[in-house]
Formats: structure tokens, C-alpha cells, sequence
């Protein structure tokens, strides 16, 4: 796996996906009330459509000209206020980002995709 590329032209490191996907599977698992992720819809794509099984479910990493963006697709915790986690994963995810790629971070896009009840199951009920 190559970690960068770069562009002798025009002087630009490109940081991959796997990269940034790292940083912010790490910053997000490391949120108190964050559960786990949650696969969303579109992970069975890649795989039906490309024969290949996405690495990091519940985790979307965009590059573009004017920085990264990132949709986190998480389960709380029940009980946990969902807007301090959410705003909690946010900060983490981008300074974790902005520290291990000197890259700006220009979205953290928080999904609340359930609750997981104490017992370790998720809620059907308490689903968003």
C-alpha cells in the first residue's frame, strides 16, 4: 500500500484514502459514547460492483482541491447526549487528521445510525 504520491509538476503530495481513513477510524473509536460504526448502504457497492470489499466500513474519506472531507457513520452509546458525542468525534477526527497529514480538513460529516442499548444490542426503537 503506498501511503502518498506525489506530483513532481506541480509539487503536490496526495495523502491516500487508507491514510486518512486510519486517522479518523482511530480518533472516532477513541470518542467516549461513540459504540462502533455503522456500515452504510453503499458499502455493498464497491464490492458487487468491483469484486473487492471496502476497508473501512462507516467511513467515507473525500479529497478535494480545498481539503478533506469525511462522513463517520457511528452507533452511540444509550444514554449519551448524541450532539456533545457528535461534536466530540468531530474535533478528534480533525485534529487527527490535520496533525498526521498537514492536509486541511474541511468537513467531519457526523451520522447517528443507532443507540446501542447497554446490553450490547442495538435498538431497533432508538434508531435514527
Amino acid at each position: 500500500m503506498m501511503s502518498s504520491d506525489y506530483d513532481e509538476k506541480s509539487g503536490i503530495v496526495k495523502i491516500a484514502d487508507e491514510v486518512i481513513a486510519i486517522c479518523a477510524v482511530n480518533a472516532t473509536l477513541r470518542t467516549p459514547g461513540v459504540a462502533d460504526f455503522s456500515p452504510v448502504f453503499s458499502d455493498s457497492f464497491p464490492k458487487s460492483f468491483f469484486g473487492k470489499d471496502p476497508q473501512y466500513k462507516g467511513l467515507k474519506v473525500s479529497q478535494h482541491d480545498d481539503g478533506i472531507a469525511v462522513d463517520i457513520f457511528v452507533v452511540v452509546d444509550y444514554g449519551v447526549k448524541i450532539p456533545a458525542v457528535a461534536w466530540d468525534i468531530q474535533e478528534n477526527v480533525k485534529n487527527e487528521i490535520e496533525e498526521m497529514t498537514d492536509a486541511p480538513v474541511k468537513a467531519v460529516n457526523i451520522h447517528v445510525q443507532g443507540v446501542r442499548m447497554k446490553d450490547g444490542g442495538e435498538s431497533a426503537d432508538e434508531q435514527v
